[in-house]
């Protein structure tokens, strides 16, 4: 594994920040990606050190500010994330590619099932099976992270 600097977290954080900015127009709203999560995600379980639930907390207030959703909303849904993230964040090296891939789609499906709680509570309709496509495309996003920024497990012995 390469050596993780704090300005490369934080500007990929920034990058993903502009992303989530974009404007989305047509079908590609229902499908975009929540770009800030995946790379919280991807930081978390790569350098923890660098990158903790202060810091995905943080990234979730901004997401609110940024795009005018309930101010709390995004902040507790990636703490939640990254707290659950962080728990089994030691056993990861041991995961394959798949299995890697399949505990970051049970974490993408945790941060959407609390959204959605959020937005119910909140007095919004029940949004339909349609609300969580994004997942799907996040776990493309996840695997471009994987192949820009290199994997998780364990550096190979020679």
């Amino acid at each position: 594994m390469r050596h993780t600097s704090l300005v490369s977290v934080y500007l990929s954080l920034l990058l993903a920040l502009l992303c989530q900015l974009f404007p989305w127009v047509g079908q590609g709203i229902i499908f975009r990606p929540d770009f800030m999560l995946v790379v919280i995600l991807y930081w978390l379980l790569r350098a923890p050190s660098l990158c903790n639930v202060g810091t995905a907390w943080f990234a979730g207030l901004l997401v609110d500010l940024a795009t005018g959703s309930l101010l709390g909303q995004h902040a507790l849904s990636f703490t939640v994330t990254a707290f659950v993230a962080l728990s089994y964040q030691r056993r990861l090296v041991l995961f394959n590619t798949w299995q890697l891939a399949g505990y970051v789609f049970v974490l993408l499906v945790i941060e959407r099932v609390v959204i959605l709680l959020l937005k119910l509570f909140e007095g919004n309709d029940n949004p339909g099976w349609h609300y969580f496509w994004p997942i799907l495309a996040s776990l493309l996003l996840w695997q471009f992270m994987i192949l820009m920024f290199g994997g998780l497990t364990r550096p190979k012995t020679k």
